[in-house]
């Protein structure tokens, strides 16, 4: 298919200037003024709109086998709506069972992920320790494109990563050439909070962000951070909820540690009262972790985006109907965590931080696209409108607007932590890999269109530098 995108301001991270974008085949062959039309090109008049890199979400969970449950969303129904959104790239996660082979798991996802409408890649989660872990590592990275493995320093009992994982994990990934992710949380505080909560009759949601304080967060994105100086490997701390663990951050990198932070589209806009509201449905749907924070927080995750410290947004996208969340109706433990957003998280952004000032266009273009594509070595294929790039591209319209709901969300998670706001910005086109899948409100995805994409190792100095 041939695309030809006329009269639009092009942006990129570095710079905004007028130009058409021409695509053919899978890829960006041409950017420049007053191209020519080729022979049955499908044309879109951009005139007045911008033109971007397609967004990239390096956090979503895709029919995630969690808490007794699995997702609502599968990897079409979750890509379908990133790509509705003007998101065409997704990173994943493989999360082995402990003592499951860390091969058996990749398989089996990339098995489920073959039905994808957008492009996707996987992080994989180090979730045990042993000699075939160390050596399964060395197989994702030189043969199957991984260059990223995730720890999860909360849930204990499950899948929890203790400090002897962290370390060998860590200086196995710098060995590779990979970059270890961290969902700082300290698992046995929250298993102790919790604990005591239920013991003293609070078994509602309200207790889920009590069970999870912002000190809980910090001291394990500072122990993480610690870590990483230590052995000298670069660290990617995901979903970065509070001040304190952006504290952390700034106070790494002002000593010259590479430490890299991702904030999710709902933090940055939704605050802790929702888990006060009466209805308790309501109130299970925001449960996630690390939980939503009070406005004091969000304040300093946008400082973060706007200077710096902060690199990217994503959504955590982990979507679970009203049935499955009221498996925790009498324990709040046993409410399964996660929210959606992955079709929310541009408009969300671009109406928060664009609208507002808080952010230039190429400002939200770094934070929503480029800088992941930097981080994890997939750029300039990825994030980037330049010919040869992946012609991955929305065409946005500043000045469209739409009410986010559950009643229109191409989402299968029956309700949206959004509902109800109005945003100014949202795409009226999204090609993927060359074709126009959302155009105008019709969106076109098809299952098994997605490609699976290998990031290369960092080797030497071709580490991120953001």
């Amino acid at each position: 298919m041939t695309v030809l995108i006329r009269g639009g301001t092009v942006v990129n991270a570095d710079r905004a200037f007028r130009a058409d974008v021409l695509c053919s085949g899978d890829k960006i062959v041409a950017v420049g003024e007053n191209l020519e039309v080729p022979p049955h090109a499908a044309v879109i008049d951009a005139g007045g709109q911008y033109v971007m890199p397609g967004g990239i979400d390096p956090h979503t969970h895709m029919q995630l086998p969690f808490m007794g449950t699995v997702t609502s969303d599968d990897f079409y129904t979750g890509t379908a709506a990133a790509l509705a959104g003007g998101t065409t790239s997704i990173i994943d996660f493989v999360i082995p069972n402990p003592k499951q082979p860390l091969m058996e798991a990749f398989h089996t996802w990339r098995g489920w992920a073959e039905k994808a409408a957008a492009d996707y890649s996987f992080h994989v989660a180090i979730t045990w320790w042993d000699d075939s872990v160390h050596a399964d590592m060395g197989t994702l990275v030189r043969e199957h494109g991984v260059n990223s493995f995730k720890h999860f320093m909360a849930y204990k009992n499950a899948i929890m990563a203790d400090d002897e994982t962290l370390v060998k994990s860590f200086r196995r990934s710098l060995e590779l050439g990979a970059i270890p992710t961290v969902h700082a949380e300290n698992g046995e505080l929250v298993y102790q909070l919790q604990r005591e909560l239920l013991a003293k009759g609070i078994r509602g949601p309200e207790a889920h962000p009590l069970s999870r304080p912002p000190a809980v967060e910090a001291e394990a994105a500072n122990r993480a951070i610690a870590i990483a100086g230590v052995l000298g490997t670069p660290v990617y701390i995901v979903h970065v909820s509070c001040a304190e663990s952006l504290e952390a951050i700034q106070r790494a990198r002002a000593h010259g540690q590479r430490v890299y932070g991702e904030a999710l589209a709902g933090h940055l806009v939704i605050d802790d009262s929702v888990y006060r509201n009466p209805d308790a449905a309501y109130a299970r749907a925001f449960v996630m972790s690390p939980p939503f924070r009070s406005r004091e927080h969000q304040t300093a995750l946008w400082h973060g985006l706007q200077g710096g410290s902060l690199h990217t947004t994503a959504t955590d996208h982990c979507t679970f109907c009203a049935e499955q969340k009221a498996m925790g109706a009498d324990d709040f433990t046993r409410i399964p965590n996660g929210c959606g957003g992955v079709e929310e998280r541009m408009a969300v952004i671009w109406d928060a931080g664009v609208n507002s000032g808080r952010l230039t266009p190429s400002e939200f273009v770094r934070v929503t696209s480029t800088n992941a594509a930097q981080i994890f070595n997939v750029y300039p294929r990825k994030g980037s409108i330049s010919a040869g790039a992946d012609a991955d591209l929305v065409v946005w319209d500043p000045q469209g607007t739409k009410t986010l709901s559950a009643a229109t969300q191409h989402s299968k998670g029956g309700f949206n932590v959004f509902e109800g706001r109005t945003v100014r910005g949202i795409p009226s086109h999204t090609v993927a890999a060359g074709k126009l899948v959302y155009v105008q409100g019709d969106l076109r995805a098809e299952p098994g269109a997605g490609r699976y994409v290998e990031r290369p190792a960092f080797v030497g100095t071709n580490a991120a530098t953001i």
